[in-house]
């Protein structure tokens, strides 16, 4: 086994941001992510390219807030995958990045029908 080796590591927010926004795309019930603001009250799903805007990431003396913009499968029990969803993305920030997280809030900004 290797040896620690003494030092710190700093994660960029963004990095952060795309490991929640993968998280989240491969939770049941998750069609896709969103953007923060509603154009014209209506959700538009973000490109897989453009994940990191559906998520914010904010920093702070406790471990890193997550705030994830969703849009889900339309028959999904929203609580349902809403608690899924902060569930996995907990685990994968604190496994994959060795991140503490203090909170992950979900907002479904829409429901649609999944298709193809």
């Amino acid at each position: 086994m290797a040896k620690p080796v003494p030092g710190l590591i700093n994660i960029a927010n963004d990095v952060l941001a795309d490991l929640a926004g993968y998280a989240a795309l491969e939770s049941y019930g998750i069609v896709g992510m969103a953007s923060p603001t509603l154009r014209d009250g209506v959700a538009q799903i973000l490109p897989t390219q453009k994940l990191r805007k559906g998520v914010k990431v904010v920093a702070g003396d406790d471990g890193v807030t997550v705030d994830l913009y969703v849009v889900v499968e339309f028959g999904t029990n929203i609580a349902e995958v809403s608690h899924n969803l902060r569930n996995r993305v907990t685990y994968v920030m604190k496994n994959t990045a060795d991140v503490k997280v203090a909170t992950v809030d979900v907002h479904v900004q829409g429901i649609k029908v999944r298709t193809a």
